[in-house]
């Protein structure tokens, strides 16, 4: 083979190798991206109640949905579920035990804890502090939250708050 050919593609094979490394890293950096996002979502708008931090983590065009049917679209729909539920449960706290990204998905299972103070479900309060596991998935795009299915242990949420109210 010509040496003009050798470094033609030894050039061509640095330059694979590059892009390869380039659009490995800028893929890392995205999943991680999407992680921090998540992340700051369950810290700051589901365990701190800041409704502001909603605009900054989630598109205007957000659906969440939940088995049973619980659906919430938009800004408005994430703020209202977060403003309902901390009405419930002042001290609403999430806490993520895991966490996967691929793609444009994060996948989260968290540990979630709060005390009853208002009503939730028709249940009067309790002020009962309950436990319960949940695993969301998570569909980002441009650094925003677009999609969400949640899966909170709802059976295990409501035994805990009516084994309450019969105690008392």
């Amino acid at each position: 083979m010509p040496l003009f050919l050798k470094k033609s593609a030894l050039r061509l094979i640095t330059l694979f190798a590059f892009c390869l490394l380039g659009c490995s890293i800028t893929w890392a950096q995205n999943l991680s991206a999407n992680k921090a996002v998540v992340l700051r979502s369950e810290a700051e708008l589901w365990s701190k109640g800041n409704l502001t931090v909603a605009d900054e983590l989630y598109s205007t065009d957000f659906v969440c949905h939940f088995v049973g049917g619980i659906e919430w679209k938009g800004l408005s729909g994430i703020k209202r579920a977060v403003q309902s539920h901390r009405a419930s449960f002042p001290d609403w706290d999430e806490k993520v035990e895991d966490i996967i990204a691929e793609g444009d998905r994060v996948v989260i299972r968290i540990t979630s804890t709060g005390t009853q103070r208002g009503e939730f479900a028709g249940i009067p309060p309790t002020e009962r502090k309950i436990t319960i596991e949940e695993f969301h998935i998570y569909r980002l795009a441009g650094g925003k939250i677009v999609e969400q299915w949640g899966m909170p242990d709802v059976q295990g949420l409501m035994t805990q708050l009516k084994t309450s109210s019969v105690e008392k």
